[in-house]
């Protein structure tokens, strides 16, 4: 999925391992059977209401006018890319956003609050659902998005830590920052299926404004990539002309039963092909982009 993430002005954590990472499994999944029948003009709309109100959102959060935004959502289907251009444009204006990525220990999370804890500062979230895994971090991040006008996080075990110029950081601090959360996992499911977690769960939603971005059937996301490629200008972009950026979307139409992913990585993909072998791309990506019959 294009990312159009910039350079400069970002900061991101190494991605780390652990053994004692708690993995969910994915919650969004192609479904089979449309949950609900829409037209797809109704798609379209719907979904384009969804994703101008994740910009508006996004930009309001990260000039803190809001103080926590969950944008909730499937993979490569255009959530990180819409912020992150949001985030391009805001560092025009004198704002640097804080982008973490990866696998994140509470420890680490701390730090990273205390960094960032200032005014006008705002972190984004995306991809570190291992966060929603672990109560140690759900307990500060419920405090770090309270609404309440004093937000006081406290660190009170033996572990001793220190900040990016070595400093003791101290056991206590107000946190005035705002957050960004981009995430794979329907909160709203995984509470009505009584996950572990979904105690914590209601507790961030209470806290945060949650954008749904509402992808829930295969047409939602034969929509979605509609709307990137022809709307956004994907493909133009990449310099393919109108015909062959139909050849692509009326593939991945044909075969969207058979194809490994429905996603703009798979638009990716298949243009590549394309590109590749103009003639015989539709039979490289029968054999590299589908599932064996």
């Amino acid at each position: 999925m294009p990312r159009g993430v910039p350079k400069s002005g970002f900061r991101m954590t190494k991605k780390r391992m652990s053994s004692d990472v708690k993995i969910f499994k994915p919650v969004y999944q192609v479904p089979v059977v449309a949950l609900k029948q829409e037209t797809e003009q109704e798609v379209y709309d719907k979904l384009k209401t969804r994703f101008d109100a994740m910009e508006v959102m996004a930009e309001a959060t990260a000039l803190g006018k809001n103080r926590s935004l969950i944008i909730s959502g499937p993979a490569g289907l255009g959530k990180s890319f819409g912020v992150m251009k949001v985030m391009e444009d805001l560092e025009k204006r004198g704002i640097n956003p804080v982008v973490i990525r990866g696998y994140i220990r509470p420890t680490g999370l701390y730090k990273i609050l205390y960094e960032n804890r200032f005014k006008r500062s705002v972190l984004v979230f995306d991809d570190s659902d291992s966060l929603f895994g672990d109560d140690v971090c759900l307990n500060l991040l419920k405090t770090a998005t309270d609404m309440t006008s004093v937000r006081r996080l406290s660190w009170l075990t033996e572990t001793k830590m220190e900040d990016e110029e070595g400093e003791r950081m101290p056991r206590n601090f107000e946190f005035e920052g705002s957050i960004i959360f981009i995430t794979n996992y329907d909160f709203d499911d995984m509470i009505t299926r009584g996950n572990k977690m979904a105690v914590h769960f209601e507790a961030m939603i209470s806290r945060s404004h949650y954008l749904d971005l509402a992808m829930k059937t295969r047409l939602d996301y034969l929509v979605r990539i509609k709307q990137v490629v022809k709307d956004k200008g994907m493909l133009k972009r990449e310099g393919f002309n109108l015909v062959q950026e139909e050849m692509i979307l009326g593939f991945i139409t044909q075969n969207q039963e058979k194809l490994r992913e429905l996603s703009l990585r798979m638009v990716i993909k298949l243009a590549g092909l394309l590109k590749m072998n103009p003639t015989d791309w539709q039979k490289l990506a029968s054999v590299t982009c589908m599932r064996g019959n």
